[in-house]
């Protein structure tokens, strides 16, 4: 299932929003002028991570904003254009930015703790998107998705419901994630625990948000 759209209007611009996805767009650039210089230097490379060397820490966050193609950044920027605008203007700018990097951090955390050794390097935004999407589920329950669905080699557009599509990726990020633990060591692709850590990170603060609404 892919999101197309959302039912829920914001009432103001998302400009932060806007600027996460073009400043990502605009580092995915650089990566083309440079493109070992920049993966070297900031992507989570888990063998080189010395946890008594704070610098060494940092591309915890940096790696956020790198992506390893066009499909990757491609898919990551949608849902956060889908997805993320309600956050922002519902939430407000300080909570997306908590949202998102924290996010973010927690999933190349959990990443990182499946491949410790491995000298692959991890990046994307995936983590922090993520935890939008974990953080829409809570606070738009009653959110519709146009979807498209795949059906037998044609797409069919439908709406589902928010916690449907959204529990439905989550569930199938901790079983991909599950399925991909024994082949963890030196594998690259798809970092599902980064998915499954941003969006429980980001399930988690809006329900803290939601709390002290109240």
């Amino acid at each position: 299932m892919f999101p197309i759209s959302d039912s829920i209007r914001t009432h103001r611009f998302a400009y932060l929003n806007i600027g996460v996805i073009g400043f990502t767009f605009f580092v995915f650039v650089q990566q083309f002028t440079s493109p070992n210089l920049l993966v070297d230097q900031y992507a989570l490379i888990p063998a080189l991570i010395n946890f008594s060397n704070i610098l060494t820490l940092a591309p915890f966050i940096t790696a956020i904003f790198l992506h390893g193609g066009f499909l990757h950044i491609l898919s990551n920027m949608w849902f956060l254009w889908v997805f993320g605008d309600n956050i922002e203007t519902h939430a407000g700018v300080y909570h997306y930015i908590v949202i998102y990097f924290v996010s973010g951090i927690v999933g190349n955390v959990m990443q990182y703790m499946t491949q410790p050794q491995s000298s692959i390097p991890m990046l994307g935004a995936s983590g922090a998107v993520a935890g939008i999407l974990g953080a829409y589920y809570v606070l738009f329950p009653h959110s519709k998705i146009k979807t498209a669905v795949p059906f037998f080699g044609f797409f069919s557009v439908i709406e589902v419901s928010a916690p449907f599509m959204l529990g439905y990726w989550f569930v199938l990020q901790v079983f991909s994630g599950a399925l991909s633990l024994p082949f963890g060591g030196e594998g690259g692709g798809i970092a599902f625990w980064a998915h499954v850590g941003g969006f429980a990170t980001g399930f988690l603060y809006a329900q803290f948000l939601q709390k002290n609404n109240q």
